[in-house]
Order: structure tokens, then C-alpha cells, then sequence
């Protein structure tokens, strides 16, 4: 399975813990002649990719769900749901909740998670902390008819509120370019709105696909690293990622992939960097800030060594837009897009 950066990582993490334990740019502009031309250069220095679009842009208002509705829950056989007055959503990048609001859904949003950082849902109670830790009482006080969760919320919490009665859909850790418009028509289902559901999903493709076509294409494809940075974690994507379909899509090819890393993540090293020679990296804003910041990324062992390192050419995105794969993705691929090439 193809897993998202932060699915895949934290399996890492979880493996490795218990191994221990013994257990602003400027526009594109329009036009495919212009973006398609083989001139295109990339941008130097350090850059930050902002999505200007609005977070939530509802496809409908409060559709009125047709329920009860059965459907899958990942791990767990099926699931009915029966009542969508109180919703919960629980996702380490906020997909969920975004996708909820974007349904037309936000006013039966009753707490969210700490990823769920959209103006529409600021003054809502927050049910996660710490590394997106639940809190279990907090959820049950806010008494919700359904929560949607992702598988990465852990067995132990999701066995938990349904001991406590709670209804609980989950959903897969597969995030990826391709999958946002099917995320989509998940929860929709499960949420009882098939309808709005797939005129969400229709737009996300339709505006994933525009995004691509205005995305400049470079001869050769430049090399781009996705690298997962959190204080002493510092992994360079490799093969089967999730991030290599977000390359592509920037019209990149995948560094760590062309210079052979066989598995999704590989711990940084002089070698793995000076090996995939990137020409740009890419790092979530927070992954960059556990270490210090944009410069600090720069000091990294073999960066220097590198195409990017001598061009100072790194571009952050926040995590909740750039790993979330939810229905802003096309407009995530355009701020990167605009971050990367001039």
C-alpha cells in the first residue's frame, strides 16, 4: 500500500521505538505554449509555497444526508451510520475535517483535531494534542453522533470510543495526488451526501488536472527530495512515498527514487544526499522549524554536496496543506508549482 510521508514515517517511528524498546511567488502565467516550454528555470534560494485560495469553499449548504448509510471502516468491516447532527473528525494533516467543511457540512462539526487549523473551525474545542495524542474524555464530552478518523489515530483510541458507543468510521492512510478525489467520495458516503460528495471529488480532479497543465515543464526533469524533517528525524523520500505522485505532478522526478532508495523513507545521510543529487528540496514548515529553520535544513549532512544545497534551493509548505491530499490539492500543486519555477 502507498501510504502518505506522515503514514509512512510514523510506522517507521513506531517500528524503530519498539525495536529499541525490546519490543510569495509570483503567478504562473496562463497559457500551455508558455508553461510547456523546455526554457523553464527553476527559482534559487529559499522559497515558501502559501495556497491563496480559501481553505473552505463548500460545494453545497447543510445538504440533508440520506441516512442510515453503511459503509466500509478501514480495519473494521462496516459500519452504519445513523445520525450526522454531531461529527468529529480525527487526522493527523486535517483532511477529514477540511473535506467535511467543504461538503457543506461545517455547522455539525462539534470539536476537531489540532490539525483543523481553517478560520471556520478556530473556536471549536480541540480533542488531540502532543502528536496528535487523543483525548478520549474530550471527545465523549462533546457527545458526537459520528467520528471519522484516520487509521493512523491508533487501535487502542478507536476501541475506545466504540466501547464508549460511539460510531466511528476509518479511513486508510493512502494519501496520494490520484486519491484525493476518491477521500473524498468516502467520507461523503459516510456522511450520507453522495451527491455533494461527487461534485466535490469532480472538482478536485478537475482543478488537480488544470494545476498540472499550467505546471511548467523543465528538459530535463529537475531532480526534487521530499525530505521529512522532526528534530532528529530526517528522512529522505524514496520509492512508493506518496510524495513521488506529488513530484510528478510538479514535473519533477523523484530523487531519492532515480538514485535507487528501495524503501519509502531512509534516514539522511551524506552518502543517500550526494547519491539522489537533488536540484530542489521540498519540507513541510514545521519539519524545517524543529531543526532550526530553512538554513539549518541547508547544513544538513551531503546538502551542501548537492545541486540544491549550492543554489540554497529549498522550498517549506505547511503540513496541513502540503501532506493533506484533501480537495485544495490542485491548488497546492499551483503554489508549489509557483515556489519552484520563475
Amino acid at each position: 500500500m502507498r501510504r502518505s510521508p506522515l503514514a509512512a514515517i510514523t510506522l517507521i517511528v513506531l517500528a524503530t521505538c519498539l525495536v529499541l524498546a525490546g519490543c510569495s511567488t509570483e503567478p504562473i502565467k496562463s497559457g500551455s505554449a508558455s508553461n510547456s516550454s523546455s526554457s523553464a528555470h527553476l527559482r534559487t534560494g529559499p522559497q515558501t509555497a502559501t495556497v491563496t485560495t480559501p481553505a473552505i469553499r463548500p460545494i453545497a449548504d447543510n445538504p440533508a444526508p440520506t441516512l442510515p448509510a453503511t459503509v466500509p471502516s478501514f480495519g473494521a468491516g462496516s459500519v452504519t451510520v445513523r445520525s450526522t447532527d454531531r461529527i468529529i473528525s480525527l487526522d493527523r494533516n486535517g483532511t477529514l475535517g477540511t473535506i467535511v467543511y467543504s461538503l457543506g457540512l461545517g455547522a455539525h462539526v462539534v470539536a476537531r483535531d489540532q490539525s483543523t487549523t481553517f478560520p471556520q473551525a478556530a473556536s471549536l474545542p480541540v480533542v488531540t494534542g502532543g502528536a496528535h495524542q487523543v483525548d478520549v474524555e474530550a471527545v465523549l464530552k462533546a457527545n458526537p453522533t459520528v467520528v471519522l478518523a484516520d487509521e493512523l489515530t491508533g487501535a487502542a483510541t478507536l476501541n475506545q470510543l466504540r466501547a464508549a458507543g460511539l460510531t466511528v468510521v476509518v479511513f486508510s492512510g493512502d494519501r496520494s495526488v490520484s486519491g484525493a478525489p476518491t477521500l473524498i467520495e468516502q467520507v461523503a458516503a459516510a456522511l450520507g451526501v453522495p451527491g455533494p460528495g461527487k461534485l466535490l471529488a469532480d472538482r478536485t480532479r478537475t482543478e488537480i488536472t488544470d494545476a498540472i497543465k499550467q505546471v511548467p515543464h523543465a528538459n530535463p526533469r529537475p531532480k526534487i527530495a521530499f525530505m521529512y524533517l522532526r528534530g532528529s528525524l530526517q528522512f529522505i523520500a524514496g520509492k512508493d512515498s506518496s510524495a513521488d505522485g506529488l513530484i510528478d505532478a510538479l514535473g519533477g522526478s523523484d530523487a531519492g527514487a532515480d538514485a535507487g532508495l528501495t524503501t519509502e523513507f531512509t534516514q539522511i545521510t551524506p552518502e543517500a544526499m550526494i547519491d539522489a543529487n537533488p536540484a530542489v528540496l521540498l519540507v513541510m514548515s514545521q519539519g524545517a522549524e524543529s531543526i532550526g529553520g530553512m538554513d539549518a535544513v541547508l547544513k544538513l549532512p551531503g546538502i551542501a554536496q548537492t545541486d540544491a544545497g549550492r543554489e540554497r534551493r529549498i522550498v517549506q509548505m505547511d503540513q496541513t496543506e502540503l501532506l493533506a491530499f484533501g480537495p485544495d490539492t490542485g491548488a497546492v500543486i499551483t503554489a508549489l508549482a509557483q515556489a519552484i519555477y520563475k
